[in-house]
């Protein structure tokens, strides 16, 4: 994946999240990672007060969301229209959930933009990331945000890798990705749309869109249907 193919503009529909608007302003998804809890502060205090209600300073839930007792809300926090969030869940803080999304039994959530229709439905952890549209994560698949020697994230592409300046990247994940149950997304990594990523992977660095990861080295484009 060329630095080209990483843009916003190319990996997400910025029509399918309200966060749309905001994200056209950057060119990278990692650009975006120290700005999504003023984002979702500025896009709390525009929201009709028919459709939302606070449940606590700097929480914002559609009226057609049920909380179940044992999910967990730290704001600044936007849960969107039809949001199904299921028990154990734990929702950080800087955290925009789309319209029709399901956040998952014991699903983490931390510093990250869900677009709408996208499903962390079992045991997920996403932190410092960006999901696109109809995105989904199996079962037991992560993101990992943090480098093991605690240095700042690069992203690897087929042009050179991208200083990104951060601590903490985990993935930006384009629409239509399907990841396989138990895989893990390193720091840094980019997946293009409607690319599937193999269970039990651990991926590192970038698989561009329309491809199958099926293990490390072996990436292969879709074929056509």
């Amino acid at each position: 994946m060329k630095r080209e193919q990483m843009t916003i503009k190319e990996l997400y529909d910025l029509g399918k999240s309200m966060a749309g608007v905001y994200l056209e302003k950057y060119t990278y998804p990692w650009e975006v990672l120290p700005h999504i809890g003023e984002m979702i502060r500025e896009l709390g205090k525009q929201l009709p007060e028919d459709e939302y209600e606070s449940l606590g300073e700097e929480i914002w839930v559609h009226k057609s969301v049920s909380i179940p007792s044992t999910a967990t809300l730290k704001g600044p926090v936007i849960l969107g229209k039809h949001v199904e969030v299921r028990p154990g869940a734990f929702i950080r803080g800087n955290v925009l959930v789309g319209e029709g999304s399901v956040v998952g039994n014991s699903t983490e959530l931390k510093n990250v933009i869900i677009f709408d229709s996208v499903q962390v439905p079992h045991y997920n952890y996403v932190g410092d990331s960006i999901l696109g549209y109809k995105s989904h994560m199996g079962a037991s698949s992560l993101t990992s945000n943090v480098k093991s020697d605690k240095t700042l994230v690069k992203v690897h592409g087929e042009d050179g890798e991208i200083e990104t300046g951060l601590k903490k990247f985990g993935a930006a994940i384009g629409d239509y990705v399907e990841v396989g149950c138990g895989s893990v997304l390193n720091p840094g990594t980019i997946v293009g749309p409607h690319s599937n990523i193999y269970p039990l992977s651990s991926v590192r660095g970038c698989v561009g869109r329309n491809s199958i990861y099926k293990r490390e080295g072996v990436i292969v484009e879709k074929e056509e249907r």
